[in-house]
């Protein structure tokens, strides 16, 4: 048995295997179609692909298909960098992909018109939400490569257009893996500056002509997002007159040339100033025209108004008029008045009410003498005959009975006794003196009547 033999277990075989394969394989470019395709919930893509007699699997971490400028589709012909790896777990060979692209020319036109159809449906191409340009920028920011010609036309143009608009370049790649990114970088270090204090008018994004894949950075979703979310209006100027990308359509304004871009922002400044030439002539010929109006009618106004010596003398005169008319009216009131008020007086003394008065006051005077004299004659019969009423009440009083020794009876009930019948032997009475009273036992009744007392009726008269 040999001793010195090696012994590697599955694990070991297929680490040593995929470092080998990693080692030895720099980044590939492939080409073949696309089959078994899946997209897990973890957002990862796993796929074969193959050719006319092979195939290997591959797979594309969620970190970069999020880059992808287009949604694969089983039997789409692709163009995949990868590395080439091995997965231990199943010891299976496969690709790691970092990169995909739709093969040949029509690829990118495809996944141009796949990324079209996208943005388009969810509105970010729509006009009504695209900005205004302004009318006349004081500050533009230029998003585009600061080495290119580019910088230098779009200077050109507003330097001999509208010098005053102040410029600001943001050095972007235009062009190559990863110039998308840094163009979405772009507008939001604008976006940030504006935001503090550092206002932006417009932006003008901006790249020279060339080929589908010079441009292809201005067809990323990255960039149309963040293009179609910017507060600040953007002009695309991307290639030439015949170059379309999709940062054309989604920008606010879409420029054939960069020059154009320049030129649809400003307006030249002879122009401008042509029409401040000719408003400072109309105005001139306004202010002009005003001043003669003024003049013909100060002159007017001149000839109209008399010495002032004049006006007062004839403004004296009139007033001294109407004085005289004043103090003339004033007396004939006062004489009409004082006529009127001498009738008015001798029909208040024919109509005096003095001797009615005095008439009456002596016969009020009578009348009190006699409502005196009978009130005193009325009082002394009531008095008379209240005095006798008083004396007769006093005899029948029996009050005055119990005063002279008599005594009233009551039962216990509280009624009077005046009958025998109304008590009994052994009954309890009350006997009700003049002070005071008693408490009586009856041990004998009398039937027998005392003689009636009466007074006659006429007695009781006062």
């Amino acid at each position: 048995m040999d001793t010195n033999r090696t012994i590697l277990s599955v694990s070991q075989l297929n680490r040593q295997a995929r470092r080998l394969l990693e080692g030895h394989f720099d980044y590939v470019w492939i080409e073949g179609e696309i089959s078994n395709l899946a997209r897990p919930s973890s957002g990862h893509w796993y796929m074969s692909l193959k050719d006319e007699s092979a195939q290997v699997r591959a797979a594309m971490f969620r970190n970069r298909n999020q880059l992808c400028r287009f949604q694969p589709e089983n039997g789409q012909r692709i163009r995949l960098r990868a590395r080439v790896s091995l997965y231990e777990g199943r010891g299976e060979f496969q690709l790691i992909v970092e990169h995909m692209e739709l093969a040949g020319d029509g690829g990118l036109q495809a996944a141009f018109e796949q990324l079209k159809l996208k943005l388009a449906a969810e509105g970010l191409f729509d006009p009504t939400n695209k900005l205004a340009m302004p009318a006349y920028p004081r500050r533009v920011a230029l998003v585009t490569s600061g080495t290119g010609a580019v910088l230098h036309d779009l200077i050109s143009v507003f330097s001999r257009r509208y010098p005053v608009t102040q410029l600001i370049l943001v050095n972007s790649r235009v062009q190559g893996e990863g110039a998308d990114a840094e163009l979405v970088a772009a507008i939001q270090r604008i976006e940030r500056a504006h935001a503090v204090g550092c206002a932006v008018d417009a932006i003008v994004m901006a790249r020279g002509g060339g080929s589908a894949e010079d441009l292809w950075s201005f067809n990323s979703e990255a960039l149309a997002r963040t293009i179609y979310a910017c507060d600040i209006p953007i002009i695309s100027a991307v290639g030439h007159e015949t170059d379309f990308t999709i940062c054309d359509l989604v920008a606010d304004e879409r420029a054939p040339t960069p020059s154009a871009a320049a030129e649809l922002l400003t307006r030249d400044i002879k122009d401008i100033l042509n029409v401040l030439r000719q408003g400072e002539a109309r105005i001139f010929r306004e202010v002009l025209s005003a001043l003669n109006r003024s003049r013909q009618s100060l002159d007017w106004l001149e000839r109209r108004i008399k010495d002032p010596r004049q006006r007062l003398t004839e403004q004296s005169a009139h007033l001294h008029a109407l004085q005289r008319r004043l103090r003339l009216a004033q007396e004939r009131q006062l004489g009409r008045a004082g006529h009127g008020l001498s009738i008015i007086a001798g029909a208040l003394r024919e109509f005096s009410p003095t001797p009615r008065l005095r008439v009456a006051g002596q016969k009020l005077e009578h009348l009190s003498h006699r409502l005196a004299s009978g009130q005193r004659n009325r009082l002394g019969n009531v008095k008379h005959r209240l005095s006798q009423a008083t004396t007769l009440l006093d005899a029948v009083s029996p009050l005055a009975t119990v005063a002279r020794g008599y005594s009233i009876l009551v039962t216990a009930d509280g009624s009077v006794v005046s009958d025998t019948s109304q008590v009994e032997v052994g009954a309890t009475v009350r006997a009700q003196l003049a002070e005071g009273g008693l408490s009586c036992t009856v041990t004998d009744v009398d039937s027998n009547s005392l003689p009636t007392l009466s007074r006659s009726p006429e007695s009781l008269e006062p």
